[in-house]
């Protein structure tokens, strides 16, 4: 079994996310497991506004996908690092905006893959969408 790791807020499940887990999950014999940022973490990485979704409603949309094995909260860099190393990962995933920048728990992982981000597909996109469309209104 080659165990896979996928990690992010997925504030906003959208097409670029579920096209990635896809991916993740099309490594021969995989078990994918994604890490999701708390509540709190994401407050304090995007701003007051986030995160659009709970940390529990995420985990449940993630649950809920044929794509991923298991999903589990972390609320720091060390828990994150922690549940890494306890995983002990064959590959980690990342988006490709992620190419040349610091990953957490890339250390304890034995190969890193990129998959290459869909450009109009970003959470911080879509909610300047929404807003956008509101103010047409």
């Amino acid at each position: 079994m080659k165990k896979v790791i996928v990690n992010g807020c997925f504030d906003m499940l959208h097409y670029g996310h579920i096209k990635m887990l896809e991916f993740a999950s099309q490594i021969p014999f995989s078990f994918v497991y994604v890490l999701i940022d708390s509540d709190k973490r994401i407050t304090e990485l995007k701003g007051p506004a986030r995160p659009i979704y709970s940390q529990n409603e995420r985990l449940y949309l993630l649950n809920s996908l044929k794509y991923v094995d298991r999903v589990d909260i972390f609320h720091s860099d060390q828990e994150l690092i922690d549940k890494i190393k306890e995983f002990k990962p064959d590959i980690m995933i990342k988006g490709s905006d992620y190419q040349n920048k610091t990953i957490i728990g890339a250390e304890h992982c034995k190969e890193i893959l990129f998959y290459d981000r869909i450009q109009q597909y970003s959470t911080t996109d879509k909610i300047q969408s929404i807003i956008n469309r509101r103010d047409l209104y």
